[in-house]
């Protein structure tokens, strides 16, 4: 018997990460600069982790409020009202499991089986991968590249809109290519949400790393109250916590006993010592939101410089999130390609197949890392790059 067979087909046709299979080929390489996921170098600091620790140690370790505790939920409603200057109820705040179970409740609450949502692609790849195995369809919309960056065509978007469409998935600013939607194209997104009954599931996680302003244009901007906008955000990226796995979903109060019903039907909630560092994070945290979007902006320009040197690499300075999204003139197939520079250079990236449609030909290169070592990296890239239009494929290993 065959006991993969006897699973359901979505849960036995849920894709493999692309990114994985060339991270476990270079596993435990010791001159390794690893670039390929969605992460930084520094630790969750401090102030952070003594939260969480403090906590703990007071013996906070009993079921809590399946929708977040009210200190953090309250934390919340600050923190945005800071960040876009309105006024927030600590309703409109619900706490998950980090952002990617933030993603799934949305998705229960709004699509299923046959259902369809749209979204901007080379996109991230674990939202397609969970409405699929929810039962849904996603259906892609290409952005478009050039010299002055990723673009979107709000006709494209609207042509992409069938009798089964239920939402569109916005992130913005985008993994992997750094898109970032100004006021104008939100506003269209919204009209035509509005014109077609759709619900928007709003994924701003990178709103703070973006290097236009202090932050992103954003949905809270333009929308109205009864708007049918869900937002799903996380405390990985903004405050070094990826390993934590807290997140929230933003969404009218009218909706807060249904999001805290799914919640106690899938995980029953986040542990009080995890939401505790996540309230300090929300508290104190500002200042090293800043520091890292800082060095990520220096960090840009660096690997932006020495790649382009090469004469050989097509790419936009990314206006937001902290991607490098390129591609490399000759090269189709990204995936043998990012085999081969990590055996050649050590660098680890991320291939831009596993990025969906549109994303053939590129790679993704995480900047949210020290500069020194970022130039490193980037100059092993340019010699590689160099002596494989010489005709070498490999170079030295010797540095």
């Amino acid at each position: 018997m065959n006991l993969v067979e006897m699973l359901r087909d979505e849960a036995r046709e849920a894709p493999r990460s692309g990114i994985v299979s060339v991270v476990d080929h270079a596993r435990g390489r010791p001159d390794l600069i690893p670039l390929w996921v969605g992460e930084g170098d520094l630790p969750t600091p401090d102030f952070i982790r003594a939260a969480a620790a403090d906590s703990l140690a007071a013996g906070d370790t009993f079921y809590t409020w399946q929708g977040g505790i009210p200190d953090l939920r309250q934390a919340l409603a600050a923190y945005h009202a800071r960040t876009f200057a309105k006024a927030y109820a600590a309703e409109e705040f619900i706490v998950t499991g980090g952002g990617m179970q933030a993603i799934q409740l949305a998705l229960q609450a709004v699509a299923g089986a046959g259902d369809e949502v749209v979204y901007f692609s080379p996109a991230w790849p674990n939202f397609p991968a969970a409405l699929g195995i929810a039962g849904g369809r996603p259906v892609p919309v290409l952005l478009d590249f050039s010299e002055n960056g990723w673009s979107l065509d709000i006709a494209r978007v609207e042509a992409a809109i069938t009798g089964r469409s239920r939402a569109l998935f916005v992130n913005t600013p985008a993994n992997p290519t750094g898109w970032t939607a100004d006021r104008q194209t939100l506003k269209a997104l919204l009209d035509l949400a509005r014109r077609h009954g759709l619900w928007i599931i709003a994924d701003e996680i990178y709103t703070k790393f973006f290097y236009g302003g202090d932050r992103a244009p954003s949905f809270h901007d333009i929308a109205e109250a009864d708007d049918r906008i869900l937002y799903v955000n996380s405390f990985s990226k903004n405050w070094a916590m990826t390993g934590w796995r807290v997140g929230w979903v933003k969404a009218n109060p009218a909706l807060k006993q249904v999001f805290e019903n799914l919640v106690q039907y899938s995980t029953s909630g986040v542990a009080e010592f995890m939401q505790r560092g996540a309230q300090a994070a929300l508290e104190e945290g500002d200042g090293f939101i800043r520091e890292q979007v800082e060095r990520a902006h220096i960090a840009r320009g660096r690997v932006s410089d020495i790649l382009q040197a090469t004469g050989r690499v097509r790419l936009a300075r990314p206006e937001g999130a902290f991607y490098l999204f390129f591609a490399i003139d000759g090269i189709e197939d990204a995936r043998a390609a990012a085999i081969e520079i990590v055996d050649a250079t050590g660098v680890g990236l991320a291939p831009g197949t596993a990025f969906g449609a549109g994303g053939e030909g590129f790679f993704r290169l995480c900047f949210n890392r020290r500069t020194d070592q970022l130039e490193e990296a980037a100059t092993r890239l340019a010699r590689w790059i160099g002596e494989r239009r010489s005709g070498h494929s490999t170079i030295s290993s010797k540095r």
